[in-house]
């Protein structure tokens, strides 16, 4: 493989957060900032009122996850103290949806209509297709503030008003104030759509935490966890947030749904799903640089792409794709429930590639929905938030991944955007 975390180097930190790590540096942030499994569940618990997490499938997940942040994030003071945040919000939301659900067992009743599902590689726009498609009042999309604080369930009457969104676009902006180059990657805040990831995250099988942190022992179970929990926690959150907020339609988005296509299916039979497709030698490097800045953040552990192999070499992403084909081909992936929606397309013309995509699913445009699309394309412009730059690798390493991604760019008509000159 290409080892490419020689490519990166961490930038400068920002002069606050300089200053906090410098300022605590002969202090134990492990004592200062638990992060063991026992009390969190007891802060959430103490903060809440409340004892009922539901189902038990998320204890094992969650002590793994917080004994390896523990013990192998090395997380700078200030880290631990967003990770530890972030936790405790999860525990609490979790106690609090099933509170919820004690009280208006109805919910259990809200019915998720052929939800939209968009997934793909990371970097392969997922995350701009979403944003345009939300722009159409037939999908309704988990915001992120109502992904973070869940309960009191949303009312349609003080949606856009709600408190909630202000505390959540605080902590998410966070991540960009404590690393900067995080902006020119991915925006962040209270109203931007919510990622699957993150709605499900109180599961504890989601790949939001270990995407934030290093935490390879977490890592290496959830590659081969089942995410049936996950997804039917996730389902359990969508009825409760529609319940008093009523959508049409779920729009929904996560790359890593990429890895466990038939176990949505079950979960979600009547879903539609958008594969996004582009060049995956593009793609990967730019998750790895995503990555390195998001460990970075939080950590002063040194970057190290080999420890996530089983999530980015060139021949662990080729295997992924080579099995969206195999899912699809066996009928475990029904294809016909299944949209391509090209990264090249996107860039060169959004609105022709979003009228060509509602077609193709049989879904109707409306002419406002096409008017706030184009208005929201004209007031986003592409490197809005300045340019997101990586390094590919050698051209001998290029060739190779050409190579091992023909079948899935030959399969879905995908462009080269890296070329490889003669060697």
């Amino acid at each position: 493989m290409s080892d490419q975390s020689h490519f990166w180097q961490p930038p400068e930190r920002p002069e606050w957060l300089a200053k906090i790590i410098e300022e605590c540096r002969f202090m134990d942030p492990a004592a200062i900032v638990p992060l063991d499994a026992e009390n969190l569940i007891e802060t959430a618990i103490r903060q809440t009122g409340l004892s009922d997490f539901g189902t038990d499938d998320w204890r094992e997940p969650f002590e793994i996850l917080t004994r390896s942040l523990d013990r192998e994030a090395e997380l700078h003071i200030f880290g631990r103290i967003m990770t530890r945040n972030e936790l405790i919000n999860l525990l609490k939301a979790r106690l609090q949806v099933e509170e919820t659900y004690r009280l208006h067992p109805k919910i259990e009743d809200e019915v998720i209509d052929a939800p939209v599902f968009i997934t793909g590689l990371g970097r392969s726009g997922t995350s701009i297709l979403f944003e345009l498609l939300s722009q159409d009042n037939q999908f309704g999309v988990p915001s992120s503030w109502e992904a973070m604080f869940p309960c009191p369930p949303p009312e349609a009457t003080t949606y856009r008003t709600d408190p909630r969104a202000e505390a959540a676009h605080h902590l998410l902006t966070q991540w960009g104030r404590a690393a900067p180059p995080w902006q020119a990657m991915h925006e962040s805040g209270g109203w931007i759509p919510a990622e699957c990831v993150a709605v499900y995250e109180a599961s504890f099988r989601s790949d939001n935490m270990p995407s934030k942190a290093p935490t390879a022992e977490y890592s290496m179970w959830l590659a081969t966890a089942d995410m049936t929990p996950a997804l039917e926690y996730y389902a359990r959150v969508l009825k409760l947030l529609q319940w008093r907020n009523p959508r049409q339609h779920w729009l929904l988005k996560a790359p890593s749904h990429l890895a466990y296509l038939p176990t949505l299916f079950e979960v979600f039979p009547d879903a539609r799903l958008i594969v996004t497709h582009r060049d995956p030698i593009k793609a990967n490097a730019s998750i790895t640089n995503m990555l390195a800045t998001l460990y970075w953040m939080r950590s002063d552990k040194p970057f190290n792409v080999k420890e996530f192999e089983a999530l980015m070499t060139p021949d662990a992403v080729a295997a992924r794709l080579e099995r969206l084909i195999d899912w699809m081909d066996s009928g475990d992936v029904p294809a016909s429930q299944v949209f391509a929606s090209r990264y090249a397309d996107l860039v060169e013309n959004p609105e022709r590639a979003i009228t060509t995509l509602y077609d193709r699913m049989g879904l109707a445009l409306q002419e406002q929905a096409a008017a706030d699309i184009r208005s929201y394309i004209a007031h986003k412009p592409r490197h809005k938030f300045g340019v997101h730059s990586y390094e590919v690798g050698s051209e001998a390493e290029i060739a190779r991944q050409r190579d091992l991604f023909r079948r899935y760019q030959q399969r879905f008509d995908v462009p080269d955007e890296v070329a490889a000159h003669a060697v």
